[in-house]
């Protein structure tokens, strides 16, 4: 009596393993299938960074160049040759 009962148990124990072997199969496909979500929102997460490099970069170059403008600007207001036509230059302050 105790051999037909300890296979009953068994094969109860292995149908209910089986039965439960389908869900862990959904929970692999579901887990591929946030893998490849989080896969694409990092290349979009990607490209905005990139997208940003390149605002940041060109920001740099317009601020150089308006650097460059400040500098040609400044030396040309200091420079005493830069008089409008028909002008006399100033002459220094004597003491």
């Amino acid at each position: 009596m105790r051999k037909p009962f300890a296979f009953a148990l068994m094969l109860a124990a292995t149908m209910g393993l089986a039965a439960c072997d389908k869900a862990s199969e959904d929970k692999a496909q579901d887990a591929q299938q946030h893998a490849e979500k989080a896969q694409e929102k990092m290349g979009d997460a990607q490209d905005k960074v990139n997208e940003a490099n390149e605002e940041k970069a060109k920001a740099a170059a317009d601020q150089a160049e308006a650097q460059q403008k400040a500098a040609e600007e400044a030396r040309d207001s200091s420079s005493p040759t830069n008089t409008p036509p028909g002008s006399v230059p100033a002459e220094p302050a004597k003491q």
